[in-house]
């Protein structure tokens, strides 16, 4: 499939914003949030120090971890470059404001809300890792993401041809969005969740092994409801079966499947073995990726022409 300027630019774009969300999932658990004290410097450089010798004298040594500091300060370069590239999506969006304006207003969109990810994120150092603005800057993340995969989809979704009934239509859109609005409510809780892990961690100084059950009983209300998600996703299955929706819903439903999967998986690792931090990255990334994919999967329902399957 050849694609034009802004479809390339775009596509890069979401795939960059998700490896942005794949490693502030390494910041987030590894500890490494606070590995730079300052913003928009770090240790009052533009490029920080690799060894403690070479701190400014007005900063605590104490403060100083050179992995931490190393990771949070790539997290911030590539939270720079992500900004470039909305940014360059947004000019180059410009072409489609006779042809379809909304694919420039959802990239305009994409990039006044990656501005404001960027204020955010010092007023995130600046308050010391406050669990509601960590949460609050990972649902503009998500905003943006699917800001950025929506407009992709509209400057594409001419190239999607498949053939489904009204009834077919109906159908699979409601289930797609209940298993969407499921996943979301299922984030919700779990953000909750993760900010009373970082009470247990950083306020109460309990051991690793000890901060699920701290938590209380929401946590065991976010890990039975993600049965929830899992029955209306088995719907979809069956129902892409049922209509033989041909080969690209077919690989959008299996991989919601997946991913739903993947992470019931990640959380029964979360408990079970002390929340060990290579889950914690699955888990978060995780769902940024199943969240595209189940609105993708709506959008080439919604978008759905006449014509063969694609």
């Amino acid at each position: 499939m050849k694609l034009n300027l802004y479809q390339k630019t775009a596509i890069t774009t979401v795939i960059a914003t998700i490896v942005l969300i794949f490693v502030g999932g390494l910041v987030r658990a590894s500890g490494a949030g606070l590995g730079c004290p300052d913003w928009p410097q770090c240790f009052g450089m533009w490029i920080p120090p690799t060894n403690v010798a070479d701190l400014p004298a007005q900063y605590d040594a104490s403060l100083f971890n050179p992995v931490h500091t190393w990771l949070e300060y790539v997290n911030r370069l590539v939270g720079v470059l992500i900004g470039l590239f909305i940014t360059a999506t947004f000019v180059i969006s410009f072409k489609y404001r006779k042809k379809d304006p909304v694919v420039t207003m959802a990239s305009g969109a994409a990039f006044v809300l990656v501005l404001f990810q960027g204020w955010l994120g010092g007023q995130v150092v600046r308050s010391g890792l406050s669990a509601g603005m960590i949460t609050l800057h990972m649902i503009i993340a998500m905003i943006i993401l699917t800001t950025l995969l929506y407009a992709s989809f509209r400057a594409m979704n001419s190239r999607i041809k498949i053939q489904l009934s009204a009834n077919q239509r109906k159908t699979l859109l409601g289930v797609s969005i209940a298993v969407l609005v499921l996943t979301l409510i299922q984030m919700v809780m779990g953000t909750q969740v993760r900010e009373a892990v970082d009470v247990a961690k950083n306020v109460m100084e309990l051991p690793r092994s000890e901060w699920i059950e701290s938590v209380g009983t929401l946590y065991p209300i976010h890990r039975s409801f993600s049965w929830l998600v899992v029955v209306p996703a088995g719907l979809m299955l069956f129902y892409n079966r049922k209509f033989k929706v041909g080969s690209l819903l077919k690989r959008l439903g299996w991989a919601v499947a997946f991913l739903i999967l993947l992470q019931v998986a990640a959380g029964v690792m979360l408990e079970r073995f002390g929340m060990p931090g290579f889950a914690q990255v699955i888990h978060l990334t995780g769902v940024a990726v199943l969240i595209c994919a189940e609105i993708l999967y709506i959008l080439v329902v919604r978008f759905s022409k006449k014509g063969s399957v694609a």
